[in-house]
Order: C-alpha cells, then sequence, then structure tokens
C-alpha cells in the first residue's frame, strides 16, 4: 500500500467495517509502520526543493501531463496502450468493507508473504464486539484471512489479534513470492552430524529469549541525524528556503488506537453508516 508514512496523525486513512457471515464491525485503519530512514531532499542554489520532470529521449524536449500514456511492454521496445477508462473497466468493485473469508492458525502464513502492517481500531459502537473478536481469536490462536479495496486495488490480508488489538498485514500475492529453485539454489544435502553440534554450540552460546527492539535499531539514520544536529549548532552549510513548511507533528498510534478503544466503548449505540468517502475519477494518464 503506497505512501501512507506521511499519515502518522490520529486520523485513519481507510475507515469501513470489518464482516464474516452475518457479522459487521465498524472499523478504521491506521499504518503500523513508519520510515525511519533519514529524507534528505535535492534542493537548488536558493535552497528551494527542486522537482522531477519527464522528458523524451530523442527530443530532448519536456513532456507535459496531457503527453504522457501507459504502457504494457511485452516485447523488447514493443507496448501495448492502456487507458484510464479501461483500467476502470477492470478495477476491483468498490467497497468498504474488509472481507474476512477464512481463519487459520497463526503460523499457517509464511513471513514471507508479510508486506507492511496496520492497526485495526474500532469504528463507531463497535468497541465492544471488537474486543470479542480480537479475544476469540487470540484465545483460539487463529488468523483471519480477508480482502478488501483501496484506492482502486484490492489487497490482500491477514488479521491477527495481539494484545486484545487487531493488527492486519498486507500479504503479498503467490505470483509476487520466489521459490528456492527460482533463485538457482542447489537440494538441500544431509548434513555431517559433528559440524552440526558444532552450529548448534555457536548458536546456544548467542541465544536469547527474546528479541530486544534496541536491537532493531536503524544505526546509519542515527548517526545520520547525529551528523545533521552537529552542523546545526555550529550553523554549517544551512540554507535557507523561503517557502518552507511547518513540519508534520509525530503521533504514537498504538496510543491513539488504546484511545479508541477506550472512547468507542462509552459511546451510546446509533444508527449512523459511515459515508463512503468520493473518490475523483482521473482526467488525464498519469507516468508510473
Amino acid at each position: 500500500m503506497e505512501n501512507e508514512d506521511q499519515q502518522q496523525s490520529s486520523r485513519p486513512f481507510w475507515s469501513g467495517a470489518l464482516t464474516f457471515g452475518l457479522v459487521s464491525i465498524p472499523v478504521n485503519l491506521y499504518p503500523a509502520n513508519r520510515s525511519s530512514r533519514v529524507s534528505l531532499r535535492m534542493i537548488g542554489p536558493s535552497g528551494a526543493p527542486v522537482s522531477r520532470r519527464y522528458y523524451s529521449p530523442e527530443t530532448g524536449k519536456e513532456l507535459e501531463a496531457e503527453d504522457l500514456a501507459r504502457g504494457y511492454e511485452w516485447e523488447d521496445g514493443r507496448y501495448i496502450l492502456v487507458s484510464d477508462e479501461e483500467l476502470e473497466r477492470v478495477a476491483p468493485e468498490k467497497s468498504r468493507t474488509i472481507d474476512l473469508r477464512r481463519f487459520v492458525r497463526t503460523d499457517a502464513i509464511p513471513p514471507l508473504f508479510f508486506e507492511r502492517s496496520y492497526f485495526l481500531a474500532p469504528g463507531e459502537a463497535s468497541a465492544r464486539a471488537y474486543r470479542l473478536l480480537a479475544s476469540s481469536m487470540e484465545e483460539t490462536g487463529r488468523a483471519g484471512v480477508a480482502t478488501f479495496v483501496m484506492r482502486g486495488k484490492e489487497y490482500l490480508v491477514a488479521i491477527f489479534a495481539e494484545n486484545g488489538i487487531l493488527r492486519a498485514e498486507a500479504l503479498r500475492f503467490r505470483e509476487e513470492i520466489r521459490s528456492p529453485q527460482d533463485v538457482g539454489l542447489p537440494e538441500p544435502e544431509a548434513p555431517d552430524a559433528r559440524k552440526t553440534a558444532k552450529f548448534e554450540k555457536a548458536i546456544a552460546a548467542n541465544w536469547s529469549p527474546r528479541l530486544k527492539r534496541e536491537a532493531m535499531r536503524d544505526r546509519k539514520a542515527e548517526r545520520t541525524l547525529q551528523l545533521i544536529e552537529r552542523k546545526r549548532k555550529k550553523r554549517e552549510d544551512v540554507v535557507h528556503n523561503a517557502a518552507e513548511t511547518t513540519p508534520s507533528k509525530v503521533v504514537d498510534l498504538l496510543s491513539v488506537l488504546k484511545k479508541s478503544l477506550a472512547e468507542a466503548g462509552d459511546k451510546p449505540k446509533g444508527n449512523r453508516r459511515a459515508t463512503p468517502k468520493k473518490q475523483r475519477k482521473p482526467t488525464r494518464a498519469r507516468a508510473r
């Protein structure tokens, strides 16, 4: 799912309902990941960020948006053009539901399929049903497999329950997964027992019952930020951009989710339904 890193706020970027059978639970979707990489922008002599533009390699001229089209390369140098209208006709039907199709053991989904994590928060007057579902899934060791549509694209997700909170893991489709044979790995052979014991001893010497978060730090990002802070204090290589915008406030999403759970439990039930947001129809082709 694309470009949700900037949406680290208390507002969900998707709202709908988690459904299975005759059960429907209104939920809000929040990204559980944010990039720790230090974002460095390309800027010009005046300090203003520069932008990328498309140009024709044949003529060297800059291209406008109306000059661009989408194409699928089916042979070397040969493309099949596809219009926005044609893509709309093959797009999945718009929906505001996460359709839970089946439940499996939590260990039945290989981590290789996991792509991106999201938190599911209870929507209006759904805190009780949300807690019941999370508790039932957690106690039985089950994960749900579901599909839902967002921004004209269908996603496959696995729903997990941990500490009373539902988490959605966006899954890669099977066509996106490579096998060891695709990579060219050889068939496994029976290992030497004595050499295996040596490796087992080395593993045991470095074994820990839990992986601490301190061991999962982005050290390059930390060193880059330290470098930037030293230069800022020395006022070294500082360029001022008059059009500078106010930095966005980062919000702890887990705190927001827990607060949502607490507040939703106190709200009276109502008959209002969330109205889906209208999606703008593209008016021209956009380069990918």
